[in-house]
């Protein structure tokens, strides 16, 4: 069983950055392609980024060119830079399989732009 803890949420202005971390238990983290989604507050969950086992990344339209995700094997660790955060990217921040599964959703962290 794998589990997914995400940190690293908070509250910032527009323009700041955050860098959110996703911890996963479990040897077998380095074959899966990885992704970021998020909910805000009223809307679906929407995918956000995704990256390969070997690397290989995908973006959303909305944050091409600001965000960037990354992994360390290593460390069994997904993060996501987020850079020039604008208030529309305020939401539940998860982190799961590229191809989601249901049990690997965990309790996400939030993220707050706002002036």
């Amino acid at each position: 069983q794998v589990q997914l803890v995400e940190s690293g949420g908070g509250l910032v202005q527009p323009g700041e950055s955050l860098r959110l971390s996703c911890a996963a238990s479990g040897s077998i983290f380095r074959i899966y392609a990885m992704g970021w989604y998020r909910q805000a507050p009223g809307k679906q969950r929407e995918m956000v980024a995704t990256i390969s086992s070997g690397g290989s990344t995908n973006y959303a339209d909305s944050v091409k060119g600001r965000f960037t995700i990354s992994r360390d094997n290593a460390k069994n660790t997904v993060y996501l830079q987020m850079n020039s955060l604008k208030p529309e990217d305020t939401g539940v921040y998860y982190c799961n399989k590229r191809n989601p599964r249901d049990d690997y959703w965990g309790q996400g962290t939030q993220v707050t732009v706002s002036s």
